[in-house]
């Protein structure tokens, strides 16, 4: 009986009743719709839950816009760091079972992990991963622009990045610091990150449709395409966004028909069908702050919005005199945002396809002040105020903008010499190759053309499958500089705007290939100073470079008679003879130029 009681409980929880029964819902869909048709998305699901029933659950426009298929309540959307709460969550229910304390270093259950410097190291504990005060900054393009499956090369790179305050003085988002506690509960389960969701969260609330893989969202049943709406209002498709190693910080994949089961166990002190999902304890104090965001104090627009501070995965705020838990979330293509308010029973949650989308406050803010009997606002009129409020101040501000262009300058070197690859061991390692005449920097999932803009100054713009829209002008820009020897040695770009300095990618030149035979030709001894002498072997088809004194040094060929050191910032010419034997070597190093005569 007692099997049969929960099975049926179950059944109640998960079934929506209609938004007409209930008054305060009375012709919410007009106002839906009115969000849709403002902000040109191509689809939503938004589901209210009230203590432990789901009162409104609906989806709105399309999962497929060019099929005309519509999204409902249990079409699949990328939720993005709405994940963050089962992350941190995983820890709460490590921490009531005694593995674990918030106030532990996290190097105690990571061994291997580094920070940037002694103080982070000694002084860092798990909470202050779990609400962004670690002094760290996003660098969220080491993960987005140099993905990676391997959990533990992304882990590697948190040591080469720069903190850009000290530990707990400031709040700031980081995606990596949720991956680490993925990984502290890896080390400590002994099971993957996927499966922790899976067994602690996704089971035993009946999250049948959830996942934790874009490999698994590309063959789900009703799983909706992500969107761009481009300038003149339609909506381009956009690929589905691997988030690979970094899933602890946002790959899950979820219904708005499941999500409601997530939110009525927060609103119900972690529990679900009187079963203990998440501790209360943890519960209490995710949902309290632990770190200031910032003042928001109250405006003339939004005088009822006070405060915001983090939790442990959620953000608290004050909206319209009640207390507000969210956390949003976005990836490429789709936008999220998970709500609930624990006094008043309440949680909403909205997922649409519309990349970058102001959807989902929009709509969780119109049902939000219709569920808790406050003051409404017109939130899509509002949207629409504001874009033209937007779009008026970017036409000022362009009338107003100088051009920071230097006309009638040029490269200081031919666009072969800025290829090759650029590496920096906080982010990774990408390409810049020559084709048709242009540049053009390589990242695994993004291709970039370089347009020249003065000096040695470069303005990225994205490949797309439609081209290359020029007039989508940012901020970014790729400085190359020059070492001693005058050749391009490095590329800076501001791709961390809370540090006061560029990120720097060392170069390191384009290779050719040459054959084991034409190798030998090399092979020798070559006398550039009495007594000094550079011995060049080959092994095993591999060039060596041994000078008096010093270590064997392999060498590569960046042209024709043409060979780099990796180590040492040297190059090697040869050169020949009139029988066409090399005959002569040249070692340039720190802008000196010395010629040694082949001996042997």
């Amino acid at each position: 009986m007692k099997k049969l009681f929960l099975f049926v409980f179950s059944i109640c929880i998960i079934t929506p009743a209609f938004s007409q029964t209930d008054k305060r819902l009375k012709k919410i869909d007009d106002d839906l719709n009115k969000i849709l048709e403002a902000t040109h998305a191509a689809g939503f699901a938004v589901a209210v839950v009230e203590k432990d029933k789901i009162v409104y659950a609906k989806g709105f426009g399309y999962r497929d816009v060019e099929n005309k298929i519509p999204a409902d309540a249990n079409t699949l959307f990328a939720i993005g760091s709405s994940t963050k709460a089962f992350t941190s969550a995983i820890l709460g229910q490590l921490r009531a079972d005694d593995k674990l304390s918030f106030n532990d270093s996290p190097r105690k259950h990571i061994p291997e992990l580094e920070f940037f410097n002694d103080d982070m190291n000694n002084n860092i504990i798990i909470k202050d991963l779990m609400s962004h005060r670690t002094g760290l900054p996003r660098h969220d393009y080491s993960w987005y622009l140099f993905p990676s499956h391997d959990r533990d090369s992304l882990m590697q790179r948190i040591k080469y990045q720069e903190p850009f305050t000290g530990i707990r003085e400031q709040w700031y988002y980081n995606n990596f610091m949720f991956l680490a506690q993925g990984v502290i509960a890896q080390n400590i389960t002994g099971k993957s990150w996927e499966d922790n969701i899976r067994e602690r969260f996704l089971k035993p609330l009946g999250m049948s449709r959830t996942n934790v893989t874009i490999d698994e969202m590309k063959t789900a049943s009703n799983a909706a395409y992500g969107y761009e709406t481009e300038k003149d209002n339609s909506n381009s498709k956009m690929d589905y966004y691997d988030i690979a190693a970094m899933s602890p910080a946002g790959s899950i994949n979820s219904s708005v028909n499941d999500m409601s089961r997530w939110l009525v166990t927060w609103i119900n002190n972690g529990k679900f069908n009187d079963k203990e999902i998440i501790p209360e304890a943890y519960v209490k104090e995710a949902m309290s702050s632990q770190m200031v965001i910032n003042a928001n104090l109250p405006g003339e627009e939004t005088p009822n919005l006070h405060f915001s501070t983090y939790g442990y995965g959620w953000m608290m705020s004050s909206y319209k005199g009640h207390y507000r838990v969210e956390h949003g979330g976005n990836i490429d293509g789709f936008s999220a945002n998970a709500a609930f308010y624990p006094s008043d029973s309440l949680g909403i949650v909205v997922l649409t396809n519309q990349n970058g989308s102001r959807v989902p406050g929009l709509v969780r803010n119109t049902i939000a002040d219709r569920m808790l009997n406050v003051n409404k606002t017109d939130w899509a009129q509002r949207f629409i105020d504001d874009l033209e409020k937007a779009k008026k101040a970017q036409a000022e501000a362009k009338d107003k903008t100088t051009s920071t262009k230097i006309e009638n300058t040029k490269p200081s070197h031919t666009k072969e010499e800025y290829s090759g690859i650029y590496s920096h061991p906080g982010y990774g390692e990408f390409n810049i190759s020559v084709e048709r005449d242009s540049l053009f920097a390589n990242f695994k999932l993004m291709k970039m053309w370089l347009k020249h803009e003065h000096y040695d100054v470069f303005e990225p713009f994205q490949v797309e499958k439609t081209g290359i829209d020029t007039t989508n002008v940012g901020p970014l820009r790729f400085n190359f500089t020059t070492n001693s020897r005058g050749d391009i040695s490095r590329m800076e770009a501001p791709i961390e705007p809370a540090l006061p300095d560029p990120i720097i990618f060392e170069r390191t030149p384009s290779t050719i290939d040459v054959s084991a035979e034409d190798l030998n030709k090399y092979v020798g001894k070559y006398e550039l100073q009495p007594g000094f002498v550079i011995e060049i072997t080959v092994k095993d088809g591999k060039i060596f470079a041994q000078a008096t004194g010093q270590g064997k040094n392999e060498i590569f060929a960046k042209k024709e008679d043409h060979f780099f050191l990796k180590v040492v910032e040297a190059d090697l010419i040869f050169s020949k003879d009139e029988d066409g034997e090399i005959n002569m070597l040249t070692l340039h190093q720190g802008g000196a130029k010395v010629p040694g005569k082949k001996i042997e």
